[in-house]
């Protein structure tokens, strides 16, 4: 499942980050930006709408609001980084989510991810990762996740992927407003948000020129040796504890028992 996200059609009326925090409880107030910095995702904000100002080749400045939150990409970075297995591709859904009793609190996905979506909990005691989750509990009943059911223009639509993009290319064949490309649709092997605009991507902040091989492909086959890597770390590091150990439990022996200890062997 996808969803297509029509950014000619968003007003920018917040009510899909509204939607995201009353589904998933998340605090309101605690963090705002600064004056006159663009809004951008925090542990209490999973989804915002950042304003983009943009200046046409024709002289006209345009504005357009942009829903950003985790893509949930296909081969997801994050999940492939995590080797506690905190973050993993939920397999009825296919959403990226977060098990927080898993978590070390490495940060390994904030590294991984190319959209630099996760977000930590640094004033929390006991901190988590957090990120948008797809609203996964709502697409294993049926339903759209908080933020597409909110969306009061038709600016999210939510259903099967191949659909979306099939969907996304038609508009684009008819109607020469668009640009001629769908945001998402192979990007690091693609993921599940999918963009459409009348104004250039990399105008509106999109990261452009990525692969469309997942990062994945790369970092499992090293990742997948850390279990063993860390067995044998422990195990030297034990070794080397009775070493220690043993060394000093000899210093504090007496002549005497020294001497009695060389005669038995």
């Amino acid at each position: 499942m996808a969803v297509l996200v029509d950014l000619t059609k968003c007003i920018g009326c917040e009510s899909c980050s509204v939607a995201c925090k009353l589904w998933n409880k998340l605090p309101y107030g605690r963090k705002k930006s600064r004056p006159q910095k663009e809004k951008d995702l925090n542990d209490d904000n999973w989804t915002v709408i950042q304003e983009k100002h943009v200046e046409a080749e024709n002289g006209k400045a345009y504005t357009r609001f942009v829903k950003k939150q985790c893509l949930h990409c296909l081969e997801p970075s994050c999940a492939s980084a995590c080797f506690s297995k905190a973050l993993r591709v939920d397999p009825d859904t296919h959403a990226v989510v977060y098990v927080p009793e898993l978590c070390v609190g490495c940060r390994y996905c904030m590294i991984a991810c190319p959209f630099e979506i996760p977000r930590y909990q640094w004033d929390e005691p006991l901190p988590l990762v957090t990120k948008c989750e797809f609203c996964v509990s709502r697409l294993k009943d049926g339903d759209a996740p908080a933020c597409v059911s909110a969306c009061p223009t038709g600016a999210l639509i939510y259903g099967d992927r191949e659909a979306l993009l099939a969907r996304a290319h038609e508009i684009i064949a008819n109607d020469p407003r668009y640009v001629d490309y769908v945001y998402g649709e192979k990007e690091l092997g693609g993921t599940q948000w999918l963009y459409l605009s009348d104004q250039p991507f990399e105008k509106l902040g999109f990261k452009m020129g990525l692969e469309e091989i997942p990062p994945s492909t790369y970092t499992h086959a090293y990742l997948s040796k850390v279990p063993f890597l860390a067995a044998a770390w422990g195990l030297f590091l034990a070794g080397l504890s009775l070493y220690h150990h043993r060394r000093e439990k000899n210093a504090k022996r007496t002549p005497e028992e020294k001497e009695e200890g060389d005669g038995r062997i």
